[in-house]
């Protein structure tokens, strides 16, 4: 199935499509720079919205799941791309204790774990699943969808080491982003590569912190290609101090709205865009799709009935929404069999390694898609004969268009790298 890419042949995005594939030299060379100042984080997966007039990243995971969906010709890019990861954290890795989300009945994340699983044991490592749930007490078969099963143990910290009852691992792999907090038994380990580290999990991480990074990033990439930053990089604002349930703060995330809607409504005119702009508000910390509304006007905010305030007041875990970025909305201009359509690139180390577009026959161009009833269609660019093509007419090329969409995807995990430095706790000196 080949995704029917709707983007008009002409305007921001083809131009932009066309200076990437010529800069490509000096963009892998200042990708190259800056790896060599910062540290990817181990592995990562943005969804991107092409608007055909701006591209940009929406969310960055730090702890994806999903690998189930990359077909099997990506799965050998994956592993080069774990045993360079690998290599460079603790080159003499033998043991590798994979930490899974605690949802067992969801087949389809477990497929994602059992995905995982191979990736790492190709790459030359014993993988065993050690789970954070306390409800298991020993060693635990889950069944998958296709008959297989998968097999998760208890935990058991022991001398500063976190292990599994005879396997004592090197290093421990968070599959788990943290929504609940941060556990105990996963603290101050020694001698242990825990990955990704602790201030990565949603306990911690916030979205205003990581997209603050990114347009950083933005501008410097912008500058390299002397574009406007704008084309690549959602404008976002915070609000703090909410409470859907009793409406406290609702009248300051108004004032941070309609100001964010109208720097979007200035740059619109700027573009001649005649789309009517809209603001993603959605809580700072946390994922699955969870907490997330799409807003037109801000007065829409103050007639939230109370279906929408419990929706937005509680994420994954039960966690309640006490902060959230309000972020500019990016329309996607792409469909799979007529169905909206988002590219989702998936990283590991600093090396694209394949990707899918998340489809929603139900949801609209200004709609959130990470939802129920989202399917995924894999994405061309992992096979050989898929390099991009310099000196093709943009807009015609899938490749070309995949190229750019890493390009972005790779933008947003160097901003991810620049993220986890400033919020390291053992870091002396705060960026």
């Amino acid at each position: 199935m080949v995704p029917h890419l709707i983007t008009a042949l002409n305007g921001p995005i083809n131009e932009l499509e066309q200076r990437i594939l010529e800069s490509m030299p000096a963009i892998e060379r200042w990708f190259r720079l800056e790896w060599m100042e910062h540290t990817p984080p181990f592995y990562t997966s943005v969804d991107v919205r092409n608007a055909g007039f701006k591209l940009a990243p929406v969310d960055t995971n730090l702890y994806p799941g999903g690998f189930n969906n990359l077909t099997p010709e990506m799965l050998p890019l994956a592993v080069q791309a774990a045993m360079a990861a690998i290599e460079k954290i603790c080159p003499e890795a033998k043991n590798l204790l994979l930490v899974p989300e605690k949802h067992t009945r969801n087949t389809f994340y477990l497929s994602n774990v059992a995905t995982l699983v191979r990736i790492f044991t190709q790459a030359g490592l014993n993988v065993r699943l050690g789970t954070l749930d306390e409800t298991i007490t020993e060693p635990t078969p889950l069944n998958l969808a296709d008959g297989t099963t998968l097999t998760v143990e208890p935990l058991i910290r022991n001398r500063g080491r976190v292990m599994l009852k005879d396997f004592d691992p090197c290093t421990v792999l968070l599959n788990n982003d943290l929504s609940a907090g941060i556990p105990s038994v996963l603290e101050n380990l020694h001698e242990q590569y825990l990955l990704p580290p602790l201030h990565a999990g949603w306990a911690v991480r916030r979205k205003t912190k990581h997209f603050a990074a990114y347009s950083n990033v933005a501008k410097k990439f912008a500058k390299l290609l002397g574009m406007d930053p704008w084309l690549i990089d959602p404008m976002f604002a915070g609000a703090g101090e909410l409470n859907f349930a009793d409406g406290t703060g609702i009248e300051a995330l108004q004032s941070q709205t309609d100001a964010l809607l109208t720097k979007i409504r200035r740059k619109y005119k700027e573009y001649g865009i005649q789309d009517k702009p809209f603001v993603i508000v959605k809580a700072d910390a946390g994922t699955y799709g969870m907490g997330i509304m799409t807003v037109r006007d801000a007065k829409d905010l103050e007639a939230l009935n109370r279906k929408a305030r419990n929706k937005m007041s509680v994420i994954k875990d039960g966690q309640e929404v006490s902060e959230v970025i309000i972020q500019e909305g990016v329309p996607t201009n792409e469909r799979v069999n007529d169905a909206v359509a988002e590219p989702v690139v998936y990283m590991m180390d600093r090396y694209v390694v394949g990707g899918f577009y998340r489809v929603h026959a139900e949801r609209g161009v200004d709609e959130n898609l990470n939802a129920p009833g989202a399917s995924f269609v894999p994405l061309a660019f992992a096979e050989s004969s898929q390099l991009p093509k310099p000196g093709e007419k943009p807009g015609v090329s899938a490749p070309n268009r995949f190229y750019m969409y890493g390009v972005i995807a790779r933008l947003a995990m160097l901003a991810a790298s620049y993220e986890l430095e400033v919020t390291d706790p053992e870091a002396e000196i705060y960026a």
